[in-house]
């Protein structure tokens, strides 16, 4: 591995490998939600769709599911 890197040639070029790690979507969420991970982003200082999308990652990889009923 290198000491140093020379990235000042970079300029323009652009990460071929973004579309594969994130995906843009639409999605409606209720105004409470959002201004929760707003008020969470307030905060933290991290963007609150990064929040959004750390929870829902969390989700994922602890394979929660969501329980409700209908009643």
């Amino acid at each position: 591995m290198r000491e140093e890197y020379d990235f000042e040639n970079m300029e323009g070029e652009k990460n071929p490998y973004i579309k594969k790690l994130k995906k843009s979507v639409t999605i409606r969420l209720d105004t409470s939600t959002v201004d929760y991970f707003r008020s969470l982003s307030d905060e933290t200082t991290m963007p609150y769709q990064t929040l959004i999308n750390l929870y829902l990652r969390d989700c994922v990889e602890n394979n929660k599911k969501l329980e409700f009923n209908w009643v």
